[in-house]
């Protein structure tokens, strides 16, 4: 045990600790349900994180100092500051730490480790005893790699538990919203700095240029919402995706909740959680 798991029940948390890698939309799904649910959580991200969703990610905290969504806030705080991660947990808030080294990530003791980069291959994620390993996506098999795969694929099985084996294999193509998949996603022209002209939630129309990425213009394909765009200032490789647009025309009321396909991920990792948590008996009463 370390101080931090030493003090997680002093300051008045029933539930152990859960570390959650990566802090995108989805990740901030899982985080939001799980700390209502009473969890104390610590997330880690890049130093410059490449969330498009930046309104429904903690990843943002990193950018701001701190980042709230449907109630509840994240902090951004030091790596190995154990001190200044016992405050934010005390204050009911959660730890966002950016670029934290895997060795001390895994040295902390924690009930469930859930792997949200959506990176679409395994960076590292283990197995350990007295601890449930959840892997979001495809690129890790149940079993193997983690002890639960939760299913990301839009569709029926959206949201379920795989105890053996793989989730539904990358297809390349964005989920469809207001019949568009592949036209609503924005990709850097060129490679280079990227500064988008208009803010998240803002109304694009098709053909506008909406933004410059190393001196080219990043131009809308469909009319809509920008729901997404990566935080200016980043550079990145060309046909990275910066951006996402939504056609629907009551999409400015989604902009800042998290989605539908994120609190129904949420819901696996949840029920992973209480299912491994109480056939071990790792609740606290």
């Amino acid at each position: 045990m370390n101080d931090l798991n030493e003090t997680i029940f002093e300051i008045g948390y029933r539930l152990p600790l859960v570390i959650i890698k990566g802090a995108g939309d989805l990740a901030t799904g899982v985080a939001h349900r799980l700390h209502r649910a009473g969890f104390p959580l610590l997330m880690t991200d890049l130093e410059k994180p490449t969330a498009i969703r930046r309104t429904v990610a903690f990843s943002q905290a990193v950018y701001d100092g701190r980042m709230t969504v449907e109630g509840v806030t994240a902090e951004k705080a030091a790596p190995a500051s154990f001190q200044e991660i016992h405050k934010i947990l005390a204050a009911r808030h959660v730890p966002v730490i950016p670029g934290a080294d895997p060795s001390w990530l895994d040295s902390l003791s924690s009930a469930g480790f859930v792997e949200a980069t959506l990176s679409k291959k395994n960076t590292g994620l283990t197995r350990r005893e007295g601890r449930v390993t959840i892997a979001l996506g495809p690129g890790y098999t149940a079993g193997l790699d983690a002890d639960v795969v939760v299913e990301t694929a839009r569709g029926h099985f959206l949201g379920q538990l795989i105890f053996e084996g793989p989730a539904s294999p990358n297809t390349g193509k964005p989920g469809l919203i207001g019949g568009y998949d592949l036209e609503r996603l924005i990709k850097a022209p060129a490679a280079g700095m990227v500064e988008f002209f208009q803010a998240i939630g803002d109304r694009v129309e098709s053909g506008q240029t909406i933004g410059r990425v190393g001196g080219a213009d990043i131009k809308a394909a469909i009319s809509g919402v920008l729901r997404g765009a990566l935080q200016n200032g980043l550079e990145v490789p060309q046909n990275f995706k910066i951006g996402d647009i939504d056609p629907r025309p009551d999409a400015a009321n989604y902009i800042h909740t998290p989605s539908d396909k994120a609190r129904a991920v949420a819901g696996g990792v949840l029920e992973a959680l209480m299912g491994f948590l109480f056939s071990n008996g790792k609740a606290s009463g």
